[in-house]
Protein backbone atom coordinates (compact mmCIF):
# COMPACT_ATOMS: atom_id res chain seq x y z
CA UNK A 1 0.00 0.00 0.00
CA UNK A 2 1.17 3.08 -0.91
CA UNK A 3 0.87 6.68 0.22
CA UNK A 4 1.58 10.26 0.86
CA UNK A 5 2.42 12.18 4.12
CA UNK A 6 3.48 16.19 4.36
CA UNK A 7 4.86 17.84 7.67
CA UNK A 8 5.77 21.45 7.04
CA UNK A 9 8.74 23.72 9.44
CA UNK A 10 9.46 27.85 9.52
CA UNK A 11 12.31 29.27 9.81
CA UNK A 12 13.46 31.51 12.91
CA UNK A 13 12.63 34.32 11.31
CA UNK A 14 8.34 33.41 10.92
CA UNK A 15 6.74 35.63 13.06
CA UNK A 16 5.47 32.77 15.30
CA UNK A 17 8.61 31.81 15.64
CA UNK A 18 9.92 34.91 16.51
CA UNK A 19 7.65 34.95 18.97
CA UNK A 20 8.97 31.14 20.80
CA UNK A 21 12.53 32.37 20.38
CA UNK A 22 11.93 35.99 22.30
CA UNK A 23 9.39 33.76 25.12
CA UNK A 24 11.81 31.46 25.46
CA UNK A 25 15.49 33.71 25.76
CA UNK A 26 13.60 35.55 28.48
CA UNK A 27 12.65 31.95 30.09
CA UNK A 28 16.69 30.90 29.76
CA UNK A 29 17.66 34.50 31.30
CA UNK A 30 15.52 33.92 34.29
CA UNK A 31 16.56 30.15 34.86
CA UNK A 32 20.11 31.22 34.78
CA UNK A 33 19.87 33.85 37.44
CA UNK A 34 17.42 31.86 39.73
CA UNK A 35 16.23 28.01 38.45
CA UNK A 36 13.79 27.79 40.41
CA UNK A 37 11.20 30.61 38.94
CA UNK A 38 8.39 30.26 37.96
CA UNK A 39 7.40 31.32 34.17
CA UNK A 40 4.61 31.60 32.05
CA UNK A 41 6.20 33.92 29.02
CA UNK A 42 3.94 34.51 25.79
CA UNK A 43 4.82 37.17 23.08
CA UNK A 44 2.98 38.55 20.74
CA UNK A 45 4.17 40.53 17.41
CA UNK A 46 2.45 42.84 14.48
CA UNK A 47 4.11 45.68 12.69
CA UNK A 48 6.40 47.47 15.05
CA UNK A 49 5.58 45.94 17.71
CA UNK A 50 6.58 43.19 20.47
CA UNK A 51 4.10 42.68 23.68
CA UNK A 52 5.77 40.28 26.19
CA UNK A 53 3.01 38.92 28.68
CA UNK A 54 2.28 36.23 31.55
CA UNK A 55 2.85 35.33 35.03
CA UNK A 56 6.68 35.40 36.73
CA UNK A 57 7.34 34.81 39.93
CA UNK A 58 11.35 34.92 40.51
CA UNK A 59 14.10 36.78 41.93
CA UNK A 60 15.81 37.04 39.10
CA UNK A 61 16.49 40.65 37.92
CA UNK A 62 16.58 40.36 33.84
CA UNK A 63 15.96 43.35 31.04
CA UNK A 64 13.44 42.13 29.48
CA UNK A 65 13.07 44.46 26.82
CA UNK A 66 16.89 44.25 26.10
CA UNK A 67 16.72 40.48 25.34
CA UNK A 68 13.22 41.00 23.30
CA UNK A 69 15.82 43.52 20.93
CA UNK A 70 18.47 40.76 21.15
CA UNK A 71 16.62 38.34 20.05
CA UNK A 72 14.94 39.93 17.21
CA UNK A 73 18.67 41.13 15.98
CA UNK A 74 19.64 37.75 16.05
CA UNK A 75 17.33 36.49 13.83
CA UNK A 76 18.29 39.20 11.34
CA UNK A 77 15.70 42.18 11.62
CA UNK A 78 18.05 44.53 11.81
CA UNK A 79 16.56 47.21 9.21
CA UNK A 80 13.48 49.11 7.89
CA UNK A 81 14.09 46.86 4.66
CA UNK A 82 12.90 43.83 6.00
CA UNK A 83 9.68 45.13 7.81
CA UNK A 84 10.79 45.10 10.98
CA UNK A 85 13.55 46.68 13.36
CA UNK A 86 15.30 45.07 16.26
CA UNK A 87 16.18 48.75 17.34
CA UNK A 88 13.30 50.52 16.32
CA UNK A 89 9.97 48.39 17.20
CA UNK A 90 8.27 49.08 20.61
CA UNK A 91 8.51 46.85 23.49
CA UNK A 92 5.19 46.53 25.60
CA UNK A 93 5.11 44.41 28.84
CA UNK A 94 2.29 42.69 31.02
CA UNK A 95 3.61 40.76 33.70
CA UNK A 96 1.96 39.36 36.85
CA UNK A 97 3.07 37.09 39.36
CA UNK A 98 2.08 33.22 39.34
CA UNK A 99 -1.35 32.59 40.78
CA UNK A 100 -1.09 31.79 44.48
CA UNK A 101 -4.07 28.99 43.79
CA UNK A 102 -1.26 27.59 41.69
CA UNK A 103 1.64 27.70 43.65
CA UNK A 104 -0.14 25.43 46.31
CA UNK A 105 -0.48 22.31 43.93
CA UNK A 106 2.65 22.66 42.30
CA UNK A 107 4.99 23.38 45.82
CA UNK A 108 3.96 20.29 47.50
CA UNK A 109 2.11 17.27 45.37
CA UNK A 110 -1.10 16.09 46.98
CA UNK A 111 0.51 12.77 47.08
CA UNK A 112 2.71 14.34 49.96
CA UNK A 113 0.09 16.31 51.57
CA UNK A 114 -1.19 12.76 51.85
CA UNK A 115 1.85 10.89 53.08
CA UNK A 116 1.87 8.45 49.94
CA UNK A 117 5.39 10.19 48.54
CA UNK A 118 8.44 10.01 50.98
CA UNK A 119 10.33 13.15 49.52
CA UNK A 120 9.12 16.15 50.92
CA UNK A 121 10.09 18.38 47.79
CA UNK A 122 7.43 16.36 45.77
CA UNK A 123 6.28 19.23 43.24
CA UNK A 124 2.64 18.87 41.83
CA UNK A 125 1.86 19.03 38.33
CA UNK A 126 1.50 22.83 37.05
CA UNK A 127 -1.56 22.22 35.18
CA UNK A 128 -3.83 19.63 34.48
CA UNK A 129 -3.09 18.20 30.62
CA UNK A 130 -2.41 14.98 28.55
CA UNK A 131 1.01 15.11 26.25
CA UNK A 132 1.92 12.95 23.47
CA UNK A 133 5.63 11.81 22.60
CA UNK A 134 6.61 9.96 19.74
CA UNK A 135 9.46 7.96 18.04
CA UNK A 136 9.92 5.68 14.65
CA UNK A 137 13.44 3.74 13.27
CA UNK A 138 12.47 5.21 9.70
CA UNK A 139 15.30 7.74 10.77
CA UNK A 140 18.57 7.57 12.50
CA UNK A 141 17.04 10.54 14.84
CA UNK A 142 13.79 8.35 15.85
CA UNK A 143 11.57 11.11 13.91
CA UNK A 144 9.37 10.86 10.98
CA UNK A 145 11.06 11.93 7.77
CA UNK A 146 8.86 14.29 6.76
CA UNK A 147 9.11 16.61 9.36
CA UNK A 148 12.93 15.60 9.62
CA UNK A 149 13.65 16.66 6.36
CA UNK A 150 11.60 20.06 6.60
CA UNK A 151 13.60 21.12 9.84
CA UNK A 152 16.94 20.52 8.07
CA UNK A 153 15.60 22.55 5.02
CA UNK A 154 14.60 25.36 6.98
CA UNK A 155 17.75 24.88 9.33
CA UNK A 156 19.55 25.40 5.88
CA UNK A 157 17.38 28.01 4.89
CA UNK A 158 18.70 30.44 7.46
CA UNK A 159 22.20 29.39 7.15
CA UNK A 160 23.02 30.54 3.81
CA UNK A 161 21.32 33.29 4.32
CA UNK A 162 23.43 34.29 7.21
CA UNK A 163 26.73 32.75 5.62
CA UNK A 164 25.84 35.40 2.46
CA UNK A 165 25.48 32.58 0.30
CA UNK A 166 22.35 33.60 -0.91
CA UNK A 167 22.75 37.02 -0.03
CA UNK A 168 19.11 38.86 -0.80
CA UNK A 169 17.32 36.56 1.73
CA UNK A 170 15.34 37.96 4.38
CA UNK A 171 14.27 36.32 7.64
CA UNK A 172 10.73 35.11 7.17
CA UNK A 173 9.96 31.49 5.26
CA UNK A 174 8.76 28.10 5.34
CA UNK A 175 9.40 24.71 4.22
CA UNK A 176 7.04 21.58 3.78
CA UNK A 177 8.09 18.14 2.41
CA UNK A 178 5.78 15.37 1.02
CA UNK A 179 7.02 11.91 1.13
CA UNK A 180 5.52 8.65 -0.35
CA UNK A 181 5.47 5.66 1.79
CA UNK A 182 5.22 1.93 0.66
CA UNK A 183 4.03 -0.83 3.27
CA UNK A 184 4.93 2.07 5.96
CA UNK A 185 8.45 2.51 4.56
CA UNK A 186 9.64 6.10 2.75
CA UNK A 187 10.53 5.17 -0.60
CA UNK A 188 10.56 8.81 -2.64
CA UNK A 189 10.30 12.27 -2.04
CA UNK A 190 6.72 13.37 -3.51
CA UNK A 191 7.06 17.32 -3.65
CA UNK A 192 9.19 19.86 -1.65
CA UNK A 193 7.93 23.29 -1.51
CA UNK A 194 10.06 26.13 0.18
CA UNK A 195 8.54 29.84 0.54
CA UNK A 196 11.32 32.04 1.48
CA UNK A 197 11.21 36.23 2.33
CA UNK A 198 13.69 37.83 0.05
CA UNK A 199 14.79 41.53 -1.33
CA UNK A 200 12.79 43.21 -3.86
CA UNK A 201 14.67 43.38 -6.76
CA UNK A 202 15.38 39.86 -7.47
CA UNK A 203 13.93 37.66 -10.01
CA UNK A 204 12.26 34.38 -9.37
CA UNK A 205 13.88 31.97 -11.74
CA UNK A 206 17.24 33.29 -9.65
CA UNK A 207 15.36 32.14 -6.31
CA UNK A 208 14.43 28.89 -8.20
CA UNK A 209 17.96 27.50 -9.18
CA UNK A 210 19.44 28.93 -5.96
CA UNK A 211 17.40 27.36 -3.68
CA UNK A 212 17.50 23.85 -5.32
CA UNK A 213 21.42 24.14 -5.54
CA UNK A 214 21.86 25.96 -2.05
CA UNK A 215 19.05 24.40 0.16
CA UNK A 216 16.99 21.34 -1.35
CA UNK A 217 20.54 19.13 -3.00
CA UNK A 218 22.61 19.51 0.17
CA UNK A 219 19.44 18.03 2.82
CA UNK A 220 17.60 15.97 0.45
CA UNK A 221 18.82 12.53 0.11
CA UNK A 222 19.84 11.90 -3.70
CA UNK A 223 18.21 8.28 -3.23
CA UNK A 224 14.70 9.31 -2.34
CA UNK A 225 14.60 12.21 -5.06
CA UNK A 226 13.08 11.08 -8.62
CA UNK A 227 12.73 12.34 -11.84
CA UNK A 228 9.27 12.90 -10.92
CA UNK A 229 10.04 15.06 -7.77
CA UNK A 230 8.56 17.93 -7.54
CA UNK A 231 10.01 21.64 -6.55
CA UNK A 232 7.77 24.19 -5.99
CA UNK A 233 9.76 27.48 -4.96
CA UNK A 234 7.62 30.74 -3.87
CA UNK A 235 5.18 30.04 -6.05
CA UNK A 236 3.16 33.18 -5.58
CA UNK A 237 5.84 34.64 -7.23
CA UNK A 238 6.53 37.13 -4.38
CA UNK A 239 7.80 37.45 -0.60
CA UNK A 240 8.88 40.25 -0.01
CA UNK A 241 6.51 41.35 2.78
CA UNK A 242 7.66 38.98 5.47
CA UNK A 243 7.83 38.79 9.43
CA UNK A 244 5.75 40.73 11.88
CA UNK A 245 5.17 42.83 9.07
CA UNK A 246 3.35 40.27 6.68
CA UNK A 247 1.42 38.27 9.48
CA UNK A 248 1.18 39.07 13.05
CA UNK A 249 3.00 36.22 15.35
CA UNK A 250 1.84 34.90 18.67
CA UNK A 251 4.33 32.26 21.12
CA UNK A 252 2.83 28.91 20.93
CA UNK A 253 1.44 28.62 17.10
CA UNK A 254 3.75 26.00 15.36
CA UNK A 255 2.87 22.94 17.45
CA UNK A 256 2.95 20.62 14.95
CA UNK A 257 6.22 21.75 13.33
CA UNK A 258 7.47 21.91 16.82
CA UNK A 259 7.08 17.90 17.23
CA UNK A 260 5.86 15.95 14.93
CA UNK A 261 4.66 17.07 11.80
CA UNK A 262 1.67 15.80 12.57
CA UNK A 263 2.96 12.20 12.31
CA UNK A 264 2.45 11.92 16.33
CA UNK A 265 -0.75 13.11 18.39
CA UNK A 266 -0.34 16.52 20.36
CA UNK A 267 -1.75 17.39 23.80
CA UNK A 268 -2.46 20.76 22.41
CA UNK A 269 -0.24 22.49 25.22
CA UNK A 270 2.53 25.20 23.54
CA UNK A 271 6.21 24.84 25.12
CA UNK A 272 7.81 28.05 24.47
CA UNK A 273 8.25 30.27 27.46
CA UNK A 274 7.14 27.98 29.98
CA UNK A 275 9.46 26.66 32.88
CA UNK A 276 9.39 22.90 33.55
CA UNK A 277 6.71 22.86 36.22
CA UNK A 278 4.70 22.69 33.67
CA UNK A 279 4.36 19.48 32.84
CA UNK A 280 2.62 20.44 28.72
CA UNK A 281 6.19 21.41 28.44
CA UNK A 282 8.55 19.03 30.42
CA UNK A 283 6.58 15.84 30.12
CA UNK A 284 6.14 15.89 26.64
CA UNK A 285 9.89 16.18 26.93
CA UNK A 286 9.97 12.74 28.91
CA UNK A 287 7.55 11.12 26.78
CA UNK A 288 9.44 11.84 23.89
CA UNK A 289 12.41 10.28 25.64
CA UNK A 290 10.36 7.25 26.93
CA UNK A 291 9.65 6.86 23.17
CA UNK A 292 12.74 7.03 21.79
CA UNK A 293 14.45 4.69 24.17
CA UNK A 294 11.52 1.71 23.96
CA UNK A 295 11.59 1.96 20.32
CA UNK A 296 15.68 1.96 20.56
CA UNK A 297 15.78 -1.40 22.78
CA UNK A 298 13.24 -2.72 20.11
CA UNK A 299 10.00 -3.14 22.03
CA UNK A 300 8.40 -1.49 18.29
CA UNK A 301 9.22 0.23 15.53
CA UNK A 302 6.88 2.71 15.72
CA UNK A 303 5.46 3.96 19.04
CA UNK A 304 3.42 6.70 20.74
CA UNK A 305 3.21 7.40 24.49
CA UNK A 306 0.56 9.49 25.97
CA UNK A 307 0.80 10.44 29.88
CA UNK A 308 -2.04 12.25 31.89
CA UNK A 309 -1.93 14.71 34.81
CA UNK A 310 -3.95 16.19 37.07
CA UNK A 311 -2.98 19.89 38.66
CA UNK A 312 -1.15 19.22 41.89
CA UNK A 313 -0.62 15.53 41.75
CA UNK A 314 2.63 14.23 41.24
CA UNK A 315 1.84 10.70 39.54
CA UNK A 316 0.32 10.35 35.76
CA UNK A 317 -3.04 9.91 36.34
CA UNK A 318 -2.86 7.63 33.12
CA UNK A 319 0.20 5.96 30.86
CA UNK A 320 -0.93 4.46 27.19
CA UNK A 321 0.89 3.78 24.39
CA UNK A 322 0.10 2.86 20.82
CA UNK A 323 2.36 0.77 18.39
CA UNK A 324 0.73 0.75 14.89
CA UNK A 325 0.78 -3.07 14.56
CA UNK A 326 4.67 -2.83 15.12
CA UNK A 327 5.06 -4.08 19.14
CA UNK A 328 7.20 -6.75 19.73
CA UNK A 329 5.89 -7.39 23.00
CA UNK A 330 2.33 -6.33 24.06
CA UNK A 331 0.98 -2.72 24.66
CA UNK A 332 0.34 -3.78 28.37
CA UNK A 333 3.73 -4.91 29.03
CA UNK A 334 5.51 -1.62 27.69
CA UNK A 335 3.16 0.57 29.86
CA UNK A 336 4.62 -1.67 32.37
CA UNK A 337 8.38 -1.31 31.73
CA UNK A 338 7.62 2.26 31.28
CA UNK A 339 6.48 2.43 34.79
CA UNK A 340 9.89 0.47 36.35
CA UNK A 341 12.17 2.29 34.55
CA UNK A 342 11.35 6.17 34.21
CA UNK A 343 10.09 8.31 36.89
CA UNK A 344 7.32 10.46 35.10
CA UNK A 345 6.66 12.99 38.27
CA UNK A 346 7.19 15.95 37.79
CA UNK A 347 10.26 16.43 40.19
CA UNK A 348 11.24 13.10 38.32
CA UNK A 349 11.55 14.20 35.40
CA UNK A 350 13.22 17.49 36.18
CA UNK A 351 15.92 15.72 37.91
CA UNK A 352 16.36 13.58 35.96
CA UNK A 353 16.38 15.47 32.56
CA UNK A 354 17.99 18.48 34.03
CA UNK A 355 15.36 20.70 33.30
CA UNK A 356 15.94 23.67 35.44
CA UNK A 357 18.88 25.08 33.35
CA UNK A 358 18.43 27.97 30.71
CA UNK A 359 18.28 25.33 27.72
CA UNK A 360 15.55 26.47 25.96
CA UNK A 361 16.24 29.33 23.47
CA UNK A 362 18.06 26.98 21.45
CA UNK A 363 14.77 24.58 20.75
CA UNK A 364 12.74 27.40 20.07
CA UNK A 365 13.46 27.32 16.28
CA UNK A 366 13.98 24.23 14.14
CA UNK A 367 11.94 21.51 16.20
CA UNK A 368 12.41 20.08 19.99
CA UNK A 369 12.68 16.82 18.99
CA UNK A 370 15.10 14.46 16.78
CA UNK A 371 17.54 17.41 17.06
CA UNK A 372 21.28 16.46 15.05
CA UNK A 373 22.41 20.28 15.35
CA UNK A 374 22.41 20.78 19.36
CA UNK A 375 22.65 18.05 22.53
CA UNK A 376 19.12 17.69 24.12
CA UNK A 377 18.81 15.53 27.56
CA UNK A 378 15.25 14.19 26.38
CA UNK A 379 16.92 13.06 22.94
CA UNK A 380 19.30 10.71 25.21
CA UNK A 381 19.58 6.75 24.79
CA UNK A 382 20.34 5.92 28.34
CA UNK A 383 17.69 3.47 29.07
CA UNK A 384 18.10 1.10 26.55
CA UNK A 385 20.14 -1.71 28.29
CA UNK A 386 17.68 -1.04 30.96
CA UNK A 387 15.07 -1.74 28.96
CA UNK A 388 16.24 -4.85 26.78
CA UNK A 389 17.11 -6.62 29.90
CA UNK A 390 13.88 -6.65 30.91
CA UNK A 391 12.31 -7.04 27.77
CA UNK A 392 14.70 -9.74 26.95
CA UNK A 393 13.63 -9.80 23.36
Amino acid sequence: MRRLFTSESVTEGHPDKLCDQISDAILDSILEKDPYSRVACEVAATTGMVLVMGEITTNAKVDIPKIVRKTIEDVGYTSDEYGFNSKTCSVIMSIDEQSQDIALGVNKALEAKQGSLKTSEALGAGDQGMVFGYATNETKEYMPLPISLAQKLARRLADVRKEGIIDYLRPDGKTQVTVEYENGKPIRIDTVVISTQHSHNVKRDVIVKDIIENVIIPIIPQSLMKKDTRYLINPTGRFVIGGPMGDSGLTGRKIIADTYGGTGRHGGGVFSGKEPTKVDRSAAYAARWVAKNMVAAGTADKLEVQLAYAIGTAQPVSISVETFGTGKIPDDKIVEIIKTVFNLTPLGIISELELRRPIYKQTAAYGHFGRDDIELPWEKLDKVNEIKAIVKI
